[in-house]
């Protein structure tokens, strides 16, 4: 009738075009391929009830249940609309799941009544409504799952131009569906497209649905025990135990983490073939003077990773490592010493931080770290030694040139820098290592864009201190290598966590008295506020302050005030400008207090940075400008204002910021939600351990892995559907040892074009790049 179909035949050939139609307007869905992959969000046992208490008001619901009281209500006829049509009246019907209770309302559908007896089960989709506190469908559609069809509606239309409209199901729901078996899928639908019209969409794809060809080699189908693609999606869509439901998912889970990990592979694979030149530092160089002059030892860890960094940047191609610590585990000192082994081996670095703020702290770190050894050519250093330049956007146009000319001519051998270092304008006389610091903030094209500046391909070195489970690393970094510093070095202080309800007055006094206490030890304290302030343009503070730099996307703080940030008549959260001087001539009153935000100058930012190192400051209120990279030993206490802003890994970064000498440092979580509310459940999830990588997985669960694969992936028509990050290790190990072994032996998989082409489709809708984004 239509011929031999495949996954990109159009839906008009088994269809017909006004039923391909409305599934392209309301579900865009075009392709049988498309068709296939809307999988079903749940089953349903023939004979099993719908619980109607999960009902949410607003929402398309199909719920399968029985039929217990039928009113019909004739309908009045109104004298002063003599013009009017006589209308048949109004039907309520009466359905339950055994518990509750839910009406079905229809109009002019008295024939209803004849099909819709008490007694009988069917299924109704439509939209939940709620009337009189009673939840109710109006003029739901219908299904029958047994006996004879409903009654045909007077006037409805029947035909069509073939396929699908010659026999679908019409809006009364007047020709059931012959479901597979004894589980009944349920689709996501919309009001104008039940789940049932899927399920015989789906019924005439598949009659008329060749062999489909498979994107995985047989081999590897056998080794793993999985069904083919066609039969996975024929157990998925109509099975008949849930055993066959669980076999589809795991093959269709290898088809998503198949793509992932071979693109993956493939990056490496070209990195591998990348020359560049080799980096192997020297004995006696400035990174022996530096380890020399240490006032500690190194961890265990710190030196393992770096024994690692300095056998990679020795090779003749680049190296493309992803270092992941726990706050204040001493990534930086790596880093640094990365960097001299650049220097040391004739080339310069450049450290990429995400805002001004964190690019000055780096700097002020590197000089004191560095001492004489960052004073070259200066009277009085003897011995190696380089030079140290920032460049930021806001630096006056004098220091600017300055630095430029030091960069491109090589006197300088560390750069550091935030955006601007992406500048047209910005020459590298031989750019040999790229360190990315909270590499999470940038995309790899600005990564990218950074190491093209170097005559060969530089090293790569990316930090992050965010805890990342091994399954994101995988997934997410599976074309970096990883390591992990999960030591801290001695000397850091434990921190105390504690979350303070806003009710709780008494709690909320002895907050702001424990700020006082500290400071009156001679300590010093930070307030942390989620918003800069009101009137400002996209008032949640950014954290980026580069001019001409977009704001990131943080979805981690969207996602830890999702439902819960302010909206028309809803509670906004704390502001730098409205609690700075409510602290200041309030709780706080004879303190030196100040503020830090984003939007401030660079220079009074790090004016008020610099003061507040040297301990001139003695509480600091900001945004999460102060996030990562600030480090002021001296810190013991913070307070996080309307905590349930953010999310479990932004506070723990946050509270990273205290501690960081030998005085135990607290960190109080205030908030206004209620302690039932899954927010608070958040903060007391976080006060409970200080334990990265068990909080990383907390995030995750409850982030889900739209957010953490970005949103370029969760978008696309590819993103993940299946594959569950935390649960499914296994599988993305074995498909990530699969794409490996495949990509060796065919790295333009022209053997597995089917493969070459899933790979394409998803590379042509997101990118790989997102990958790399975190």
């Amino acid at each position: 009738m239509h011929g031999v179909l495949d996954l990109d035949s159009p839906l008009k050939g088994p269809l017909g075009a006004r039923s391909a139609a409305l599934l392209a307007s309301e579900l865009d869905l075009l392709t049988i391929g498309d068709l296939l992959n809307h999988l079903p969000r749940r089953y349903h046992e023939r004979g099993e009830l719908t619980d109607l208490n999960e009902l949410v008001v607003g929402e398309i619901a199909t719920v399968q249940a029985r039929v217990t009281k039928v009113v019909v209500h004739k309908a009045r006829r109104d004298p002063s609309e003599r013009a009017r049509r006589r209308e048949n009246g109004r039907l309520e019907i009466t359905v339950t799941d055994g518990n509750g209770q839910l009406s079905l309302v229809f109009f002019n559908q008295q024939w209803r009544a004849k099909a819709l007896v008490p007694g009988t089960t069917a299924m109704f989709a439509g939209k939940v409504a709620e009337f009189r506190g009673r939840r109710q469908l109006i003029h739901p559609e219908v299904h029958l799952l047994d006996g004879p069809a409903d009654p045909e509606e007077p006037g409805g239309e029947r035909g069509g131009d073939g396929g699908a409209e010659a026999s679908e199901t019409s809006a009364a729901g007047e020709r059931p569906v012959d479901f597979a078996g004894s589980l009944v899928p349920i689709y996501p639908a919309t009001a104008k497209v039940a789940s049932w019209t899927i399920v015989h969409c789906l019924r005439l794809v598949f009659d008329s649905l060749g062999e489909i060809d498979d994107p995985l080699p047989g081999p590897v189908r056998a080794r793993h025990r999985l069904v083919g693609l066609r039969r996975a999606y024929e157990l998925v869509h109509r099975p008949a135990s849930r055993a066959e439901v669980a076999a589809a998912r795991v093959r269709l889970k290898w088809d998503e983490a198949m793509v992932v990990q071979v693109a993956l592979a493939r990056r490496r694979r070209q990195a591998e073939l990348v020359a560049t030149e080799a980096r192997p530092g020297r004995p006696g160089g400035l990174r022996d003077a530096f380890d020399a002059g240490l006032p500690y030892d190194l961890t265990e860890g710190q030196r393992s990773v770096g024994e690692t960094i300095d056998a990679e940047m020795a090779k003749a191609y680049p190296m493309h490592r992803l270092l992941q610590g726990e706050v204040g585990s001493g990534k930086t000192v790596v880093a640094v010493r990365a960097m001299l082994t650049a220097v040391d081996s004739g080339g310069q670095a450049a450290l990429l931080a995400p805002t001004e703020t964190l690019a000055s702290q780096h700097h002020r770190s590197l000089l004191a770290l560095l001492g004489d050894r960052a004073r070259a050519g200066e009277l009085g250093v003897d011995g190696p030694a380089t030079r140290i330049a920032l460049l930021t956007g806001s630096m006056p146009a004098r220091a600017r040139r300055e630095a430029l000319a030091a960069i491109a001519d090589g006197s300088v051998g560390l750069v550091v820098g935030t955006h601007a270092l992406l500048g047209a304008d910005v020459t590298f006389r031989d750019l040999a290592l790229v360190v990315v610091d909270e590499q999470h903030r940038f995309g790899v094209e600005q990564r990218d864009e950074l190491r093209s500046r170097g005559r060969r391909p530089p090293h790569l070195l990316v930090m992050t201190a965010t805890p990342i489970p091994r399954t994101v690393a995988m997934t997410v970094f599976g074309d970096l290598e990883v390591s992990v510093l999960d030591q801290l070095p001695a000397g850091r202080s434990p921190i105390s966590t504690f979350v303070v309800p806003e009710v709780n007055t008494v709690l909320m006094t002895r907050m702001w008295g424990r700020v006082r206490e500290e400071v009156a030890a001679g300590h010093q304290a930070y307030v942390v506020c989620p918003r800069v302030g009101e009137g400002t343009e996209d008032d949640a503070e950014s954290g980026l302050a580069e001019p001409g730099a977009a704001g990131r996307q943080d979805g981690d703080r969207a996602w830890g005030g999702a439902g819960e940030q302010s909206g028309p008549g809803e509670r906004v959260g704390a502001t730098v400008t409205e609690t700075l001087p409510r602290l200041a001539a309030g709780e706080l009153a004879g303190l030196r207090v100040e503020g830090l935000h984003g939007r401030m100058p660079a220079a009074v930012r790090e004016d008020v940075m610099t003061r507040f190192a040297a301990g001139q400051v003695d509480v600091l209120v900001a945004t999460t400008v102060i996030e990562v990279g600030v480090d002021v030993p001296n810190a013991t206490v913070m307070i996080v204002l309307d905590a349930d802003w953010f999310g479990v890994s932004q506070l723990h970064q946050l509270r990273g910021r205290v501690g960081r000498g030998r005085a135990p440092g607290v960190c109080l979580l205030q908030t206004c939600v209620e302690a039932a509310a899954p927010a608070a459940e958040r903060l007391r999830a976080v006060a409970s351990t200080t334990d990265g990588a068990q909080l990383a997985l907390l995030d995750l669960a409850q982030r889900r892995e739209g957010d953490v694969l970005g949103a370029a992936q969760s978008g696309g028509r590819r993103s993940l559907r299946l594959l569950e990050l935390l649960r499914d290790e296994d599988l993305i190990l074995a498909a990530r040892e699969e794409a490996a072994t495949i990509v060796a032996e065919d790295p333009e998989l022209r053997s597995l074009p089917v493969l070459r082409r899933q790979l394409a489709e998803a590379l042509d809708e997101t990118s790989v790049a997102f990958l790399e984004k975190g």
